[in-house]
């Protein structure tokens, strides 16, 4: 049993790290096996070079790498800040470069550029933890919530993960010990529990 963790936030110290190690934890208590990328501590290149242009491989070990751990992965976990209703442009690069043709989704044999995609993702759950400084039923009621869209339709949606849970916490400038302490807790719980149901499903 496999997740795959990425943060993206440039502060250690941010609570999406703080999140992603309370997951960490929970995860390998379940028996999983834990691959977790920081992608500012791994300075990992969020710019699609001309060579990439196909989009099917990569001179850059470290996009490689992420590649075959997307593949391999069982559950994935994505933690980062809500910008201006969008992730960081280094969590954008990421997902262009990482979940690419081949590997993250394929076209049917003799589908044209307008064919409809096929997921090829072994994952079929993954979750994805926010923070924001932007009020939640704002971000809802007001913007339409463009990153709830982004990640279910348009990323793990279409690349064959069938369930996707996602959390916003905030306002964070707002925010109390109490407030982190009940947020950490859910993010235990959610990921406890889906990581207990896989084991279950997956016992001989």
């Amino acid at each position: 049993m496999l997740a795959l963790s990425i943060v993206a936030h440039p502060s250690p110290t941010s609570f999406s790290h703080a999140m992603a190690a309370q997951a960490g934890a929970v995860l390998r208590a379940t028996g999983f096996a834990v691959r977790e990328h920081d992608l500012y501590a791994e300075g990992f290149n969020p710019v699609q070079p001309v060579v990439e242009a196909l989009n099917t491989a990569s001179d850059d070990e470290l996009v490689e790498r992420h590649c075959a751990e997307l593949q391999q992965a069982d559950l994935i976990l994505v933690f980062h800040p809500n910008w201006w209703s969008q992730p960081p442009a280094i969590l954008k690069g990421w997902i262009d470069r990482v979940f690419r043709l081949n590997t993250a989704y394929a076209y049917p044999e003799g589908a044209g550029p307008d064919g409809v995609p096929i997921g090829l993702l072994k994952a079929r759950e993954a979750f994805v933890f926010n923070t924001s400084n932007t009020p939640v039923e704002r971000e809802r009621d007001v913007f339409g919530d463009p990153l709830e869209r982004m990640w279910k339709t348009s990323v793990f949606g279409l690349c064959g993960v069938a369930t996707v849970t996602r959390r916003m916490y905030g306002p964070m400038a707002a925010s109390g010990a109490e407030d982190r302490e009940r947020w950490i807790g859910e993010v235990g719980a959610l990921v406890g529990a889906a990581a207990r149901s896989f084991r279950e499903r997956s016992a001989p």
